[in-house]
């Protein structure tokens, strides 16, 4: 429930009651919110990638219009007038301004009576590597967002991977992650500027250039990326009150089930996955199969079904996630999106299996409620709703039950009152297992 409103009121008077129960919120100076990460936080598929883009900044729009290879969006243009593809007669995907998970937290926290202004800094596949050493290219400068405003409250997404044993996955760098979810967590509450080098960071060039996979393991990195000097500017709208939250991704579907290697249809208006039969190009990474069989890589197959599976996924994910919030006592916690997405599987509410057909293409079939997209690891217009929910109970610890079916969101995304209703359900659930005190 929200605040102490009651969930058995009618809708036009929760809403009446919404606005008594939080007007106090209202005349409070907003809380500003900022949220790093990927495609996983923008939601990369429509409608949900765009949605309440309006009411949320999008701080990569303005690097995608300079450079659009420096977030993966192909072709330019949005394939819609007055903003048609680059390339004639071609579709193209991934259109800004985003909205995504941010566009939809802010409706919920706007339906609250909460005085959020929300933005997003993200961009295809970054690591939280990326986002501090403006790895992509010289045009998009993504540590630079971190410093633009004085947060009140940030959360942290990464490569949806890198957090996993090497062994366990094709982006495996635990090492990385964590070192570079510290550094960012000081330059938002300290602010320090530095002229340093990765070998510096890590405590040495061997400590850099040490393998993941060593006995006391590395990022693994070059040496040329060791030694490159990395000028960091002081962050002159630090706030040692900021809260920095981890939001931990969810277990991955094309983990766990076999399948072909794919990569997306960069001429279709939602680069849907379309068989690539060398596997050399399933991702901007590289290859993640075998040419011979032409099937991708798996990571969790010890457990007997995929539900078993992604379950054991899914406790790999928080173990890192908590293990890494506990050791550091800096952040504010953690977002337990992976932990929600698990819940629904584990009540058999939405579906955990047969994500690809016998011939190793993606299944879309089924009536269930899916959490994931197609690509079976994105997530779909449920799983964003229900990642928006969750980080709505972290942040501002209201209850997410208290919406209800007519909730705005869900409606404007075609989701039913009764799976909206079950996916706010999961997320209180989630979120109370996970020790955080709803109201």
């Amino acid at each position: 429930m929200i605040s102490i409103c009651r969930k058995s009121l009618t809708l036009s008077a929760l809403a009446l009651a919404l606005v008594g129960c939080t007007s106090g919120d209202k005349a409070d100076a907003p809380m500003n919110i900022l949220f790093v990460g990927n495609s996983y936080t923008f939601a990369r598929i429509a409608p949900a990638m765009q949605y309440n883009a309006a009411n949320v900044k999008d701080m990569t729009a303005a690097y995608n219009t300079v450079d659009p290879t420096g977030g993966n969006s192909f072709p330019i243009g949005t394939g819609l007038p007055p903003s048609p593809c680059a390339t004639p007669d071609t579709g193209c995907f991934e259109p800004h301004p985003w909205g995504g998970v941010p566009g939809i937290f802010k409706v919920l926290a706007d339906q609250s009576g909460l005085n959020y202004t929300v933005s997003l800094s993200t961009r295809n596949a970054a690591t939280l590597r990326g986002h501090f050493l403006n790895t992509a290219n010289a045009n998009w400068d993504m540590r630079a967002n971190i410093a633009r405003e004085k947060w009140d409250v940030v959360v942290l997404q990464g490569q949806s991977d890198e957090p996993l044993s090497p062994a366990k996955s094709k982006n495996g760098n635990p090492v990385s992650f964590k070192n570079y979810a510290n550094l960012i967590e000081q330059y938002v509450h300290t602010g320090t500027g530095v002229t340093t080098t990765e070998a510096e960071i890590f405590g040495g060039l061997a400590n850099c250039t040490a393998a993941v996979t060593a006995a006391v393991p590395g990022p693994g990195l070059s040496t040329a990326n060791c030694n490159t000097s990395r000028v960091i500017p002081a962050n002159t709208n630090a706030n040692p009150s900021a809260k920095v939250y981890l939001m931990q991704t969810w277990a991955r579907p094309d983990m766990v089930e076999a399948h072909k290697c794919t990569i997306a249809n960069k001429n279709s208006l939602d680069g849907a996955p379309i068989v690539d039969p060398t596997c050399s190009a399933t991702c901007s990474a590289g290859s993640n199969g075998s040419a011979i069989t032409g099937l991708n890589n798996l990571y969790y197959t010890s457990k007997a079904t995929t539900p078993e599976n992604l379950k054991d996924m899914a406790a790999d994910m928080s173990a890192v996630f908590y293990g890494l919030a506990e050791s550091n006592k800096k952040f504010a916690g953690v977002v337990p999106v992976g932990n929600a997405f698990q819940r629904a599987v584990d009540v058999k509410a939405v579906k955990s299996s047969n994500f690809y057909k016998a011939d190793g293409t993606y299944d879309a079939s089924g009536s269930q409620m899916n959490l994931w997209w197609i690509d079976s690891t994105h997530a779909s217009v449920y799983g964003s709703y229900l990642s928006a929910l969750v980080s709505f109970g972290t942040i501002s610890g209201r209850n997410p039950t208290g919406f209800g079916g007519n909730e705005k969101a869900a409606k404007d995304l075609g989701i039913s009152q009764g799976d909206a209703i079950l996916l706010q359900n999961i997320a209180a659930e989630t979120l109370i297992a996970s020790g955080v005190a709803l109201r």
